[in-house]
């Protein structure tokens, strides 16, 4: 059994949508970022970085893994499934995944704090990180305008990339110019185990949504001090 940690965010979606792709038996604990619930003494101790998601594994001595993307190999390991095991298939799914770690999440997360929750605008800022945000998913859509995935077949790559891409209206990034990065977007969206995947936990309220953007930006002064 999995014990999945975690919110409706696209970090979220990553390990809920891998678990329905794989069939695993899984228990949803829901963290409200909203309230700070990340950061109890509870839940960092599974996840010292306080940030979700996170998972259990309760069939291997209460294993926990945290970090995306380690959380999509682990269970792409654990099961055999979405993750070529020769070591050019596997380096180019890693090569994707981490490609979305690195960059598009990174980068579309701080133009979503910038276009939407800063308290005070800022041009420069928010220009900054909407055109990094486009110029990477311009190379998704490069990738993808000879190739139906990321990495050859469907793969964790591909749920990496998908889970923050399809948000690119929030942070304000017009991706009309891209047609086969939203072939690919619709392509996964048809998908059972994706729709399901970003239903897990419920959708988040606008209230919530708007209690966590607070705490990312306190975060972030209080980084800068």
């Amino acid at each position: 059994m999995i014990n999945l940690y975690t919110a409706p965010t696209p970090n979220g979606w990553k390990a809920s949508i891998m678990l329905e792709e794989t069939g695993l038996d899984y228990t949803v604990k829901p963290i409200n970022i909203g309230t700070g619930e990340q950061k109890s003494a509870e839940y960092v101790a599974i996840n010292p970085n306080a940030r979700i998601p996170t998972i259990v594994d309760t069939d291997n001595d209460n294993f926990s893994v945290f970090e995306s993307g380690a959380i999509l190999v682990y269970l792409a390991e654990k099961t055999g499934m979405l993750m070529p095991t020769d070591i050019k298939g596997r380096s180019l799914v890693m090569q994707w995944l981490m490609f979305q770690m690195g960059g598009i999440g990174p980068m579309m997360g701080q133009a979503n704090v910038f276009f939407r929750y800063f308290p005070e605008k800022i041009p420069a800022a928010i220009e900054r990180y909407q055109t990094e945000s486009k110029r990477l998913l311009a190379v998704l859509n490069d990738r993808l305008k000879d190739h139906k995935y990321l990495a050859g077949d469907y793969s964790i790559a591909d749920i990496a990339n998908w889970s923050w891409a399809k948000i690119y209206e929030w942070p304000g990034v017009d991706v009309s110019d891209l047609p086969h990065l939203l072939r690919w977007i619709d392509l996964m969206a048809a998908r059972p185990a994706v729709q399901n995947g970003i239903l897990v936990p419920a959708p988040i309220d606008k209230e919530t949504l708007l209690k966590s953007a607070k705490n990312i930006v306190t975060g972030i002064k209080e980084t800068k001090r």
